[in-house]
């Protein structure tokens, strides 16, 4: 068996057991699809109203969805950083070290199924965002294109949280640095207004956010735009972009989280 099959062999061995975990802790699972439910009734009936009257509250909803997405997506990389503090100070880490299986499988096997909780949670809000109003406008392959850009983004933020899970000195930092930086990336985006409603500095910000490019990407192939198209050249090309910036992440996070599980399970 060659290193490559042996690292996935043993991922996908890693990747079955941290699923179990969820499955005997159902509250993580809880974690992962209630929070996005309230967000998507919260913001579609209190802000949605206010944004145009009854016929753009309807408009908004459509609009709102992909930013919910994007958002539960992210905030679920936490649980990669929680799930790494937490086998680190449990000593799982150590165990694993003493076992004869490829060194990247252990961070494949986690962020592949944190990425299995992301689809989960991206049924459940589908389903929400349905009984809301919310319709996928597109076609067919269209929005299964833009279910898998959410699904690449939700991946590649799992080896940031990889990086960080991994650098924490304890479950409770992990918690903290897990999510201060996501707060203020999705908020300055394009998830809950339009880029052109934002400040001119912080618009600029917006525009070249990874994850306004998600997001705008997705509201084009499920064809849920809102009120004037966005100009300029990451809007235009919101897919490419996106799909761009999920490879960048993953080519930088994923050796610094490989090399970072290395060192610490060498000590």
């Amino acid at each position: 068996m060659n290193a490559l099959t042996k690292s996935i062999s043993d991922g996908g061995i890693v990747t079955w057991r941290n699923l179990m975990t969820v499955r005997r802790n159902p509250d993580w699972l809880m974690s992962a699809t209630l929070q996005p439910i309230m967000f998507v009734l919260l913001f579609a009936y209190v802000f949605g109203n206010a944004i145009g009257g009854e016929a753009g509250g309807a408009a908004y909803r459509e609009f709102l969805i992909a930013g919910i997405f994007a958002q539960t997506v992210a905030f679920n990389s936490a649980f990669t950083v929680i799930g790494f503090a937490n086998d680190l100070q449990k000593g799982i880490i150590d165990r694993f070290r003493s076992l004869p299986m490829s060194r990247i499988a252990v961070v494949l096997g986690r962020t592949t199924s944190d990425l299995v909780v992301s689809v989960v949670a991206l049924v459940v809000m589908s389903a929400c965002g349905l009984l809301v109003g919310w319709r996928i406008r597109g076609s067919f392959w269209d929005a299964l294109l833009g279910y898998l850009v959410m699904l690449m983004f939700a991946w590649a933020l799992t080896w940031v949280g990889a990086l960080i899970g991994l650098a924490a000195r304890s479950v409770e930092v992990a918690q903290s640095a897990g999510l201060v930086w996501m707060f203020p990336l999705s908020f300055i985006s394009s998830a809950f207004v339009p880029t052109d409603t934002l400040p001119p500095f912080l618009k600029a910000i917006a525009d070249w956010n990874p994850f306004s490019a998600v997001i705008n990407a997705t509201r084009d192939l499920f064809g849920n735009r809102f009120g004037a198209p966005p100009t300029g050249w990451p809007a235009e090309n919101a897919a490419l972009y996106a799909i761009l910036c999920c490879v960048a992440i993953i080519v930088i996070f994923a050796p610094l989280a490989t090399a970072r599980y290395r060192r610490v399970a060498s000590k």
